[in-house]
């Protein structure tokens, strides 16, 4: 996985327009001084400045290589949190969410009745509201692994669409995430949950933001052999 990073690094640096300050940024973004660099790389800081101001030849793949192994190595040396960061970002999309797109909407009450659910807030706005998919959510994955570069990804093509949170206990978290994000889903669902277990704070949200938070006992399998049929 980091081979791959590894070459995308340096495929960015070989085809940049001004491969110095690709170089520099990658520097940067690991935290790396110049005298780090050139004593690990065994030249001078001389050297390394002149690359990044481009007062050298552009780099070769050679250079390149050696750089970029040099800035992983380093890291690694000093407790590889960019390293992780980006091994992170690799991570498919999928370990964490499943999105779906309906070949046709559907209205919110429909979609309730599909998976057997129960409307705990804003009874009036499941009555109207239109939907174009769902999203299924691991929610402790989400919320405490998942880059925050992917959380746009989790609308799909449309935001009306539904997020279905598994493995919650009382659906605060998901609920707080949701608040403080600039989109939002059209309703939000709570799996294995009855409607007396569900956080006062994530009710007071869902009623604040109009989104309507409905409960379900339906097992994964039965919501999803239900609403991939639409």
């Amino acid at each position: 996985m980091m081979e791959k990073v590894k070459m995308e690094i340096a495929g960015e640096i070989a085809l940049s327009a001004d491969p110095g300050a690709t170089m520099r940024k990658w520097r940067e973004i690991f935290g790396i001084s110049q005298v780090e660099l050139a004593k690990h790389l065994k030249i001078t800081v001389s050297t390394i400045s002149d690359y990044e101001g481009n007062r050298r030849k552009s780099p070769g793949t050679g250079v390149i290589s050696r750089f970029v192994n040099a800035i992983f190595d380093i890291d690694k040396l000093k407790g590889g949190s960019i390293t992780q960061k980006l091994s992170e970002r690799e991570k498919p999309a999928s370990e964490y969410f499943e999105v779906h797109e309906f070949a046709r909407s559907i209205s919110l009450k429909d979609f309730i009745g599909l998976i057997g659910g129960k409307v705990v807030t804003n009874h009036d706005i499941a009555e109207t509201k239109k939907i174009y998919g769902y999203t299924l959510i691991d929610s402790l994955k989400v919320i405490l692994e998942m880059p925050f570069s992917y959380f746009q990804n989790l609308y799909g093509n449309v935001n009306e669409r539904v997020f279905i949170f598994t493995g919650i206990t009382t659906g605060r978290s998901p609920m707080v995430v949701i608040r403080v994000s600039s989109s939002k889903p059209s309703a939000v669902v709570l799996h294995n949950i009855e409607p007396d277990k569900v956080d006062k704070l994530a009710l007071k949200i869902s009623e604040r933001e109009r989104i309507p938070l409905i409960v379900t006992k339906f097992s994964v399998e039965q919501m999803k052999e239900a609403l991939n049929r639409i």
